[in-house]
């Protein structure tokens, strides 16, 4: 569903002090911002916010950051991340592509890929977040042994990550083609698949030491 464009959305998020606009400067120094050494989890492509905001309230000794270009959806983020009075969650407006122009080698612990395009047609390959263009960017920014979790309710692509994980040279630790309810957290847009009784996709596999 396209959302209706918001003209005010970046001058309001431009207020919130958790939200950064293309954080180049911000490269290795994410620590500092959350004041703490707590792990550092990334969602890329966080969309209104439903999931990250969830987990930031399970688990208050996560450090969580959202990413997301949509600014007509991540204005609503930014809004439940001041509602909430969240202080572990931070949203950044930015590109997947330039991850490694914003975080520092071993800067963070685990990656969720949630529901993202999954692009089927075979010249559009490369721009899939789960695509080895994007492991490869994925595994510099991150710990040693760290770990991506992947959400899609669309099977082909979810067949495909499984192979890029695998000739990546990744671990797979858990896959699972009918995700159970209980075992989720589900965003208003998970629902709407759910609803439709179409089968959730889920692997969480890990990337092998440097």
């Amino acid at each position: 569903m396209r959302l209706r464009f918001k003209p005010n959305a970046i001058p309001e998020m431009k207020e919130n002090d958790q939200i950064y606009f293309y954080p180049k400067d911000m490269k290795g120094k994410w620590a500092s911002v959350f004041a703490n050494d707590n792990p550092i989890y990334l969602e890329i492509g966080a969309g209104k916010g439903d999931f990250i905001i969830e987990m930031a309230k399970r688990y208050p000794n996560i450090n969580f950051i959202a990413l997301e270009m949509n600014t007509n959806a991540f204005v609503i983020a930014s809004r439940k991340i001041e509602e909430e009075e969240l202080k572990n969650v931070i949203g950044l407006v930015d590109y997947a592509e330039d991850l490694e122009e914003a975080f520092g080698e071993g800067e963070i612990d685990r990656i969720y890929i949630n529901f993202s395009t999954p692009w089927p047609k075979n010249r559009h390959h490369k721009r899939r977040l789960s695509h080895p263009r994007f492991l490869e960017i994925y595994k510099k920014i991150m710990v040693d042994g760290g770990i991506v979790e992947q959400k899609t309710d669309d099977r082909p692509f979810f067949d495909d990550s499984l192979k890029y994980f695998e000739d990546f040279g990744m671990e797979i630790l858990e896959y699972n083609y009918n995700l159970a309810e209980e075992d989720s957290i589900v965003t208003e847009y998970e629902r709407k698949w759910r609803d439709r009784a179409i089968p959730i996709n889920y692997a969480r596999v890990k990337f092998e030491n440097r």
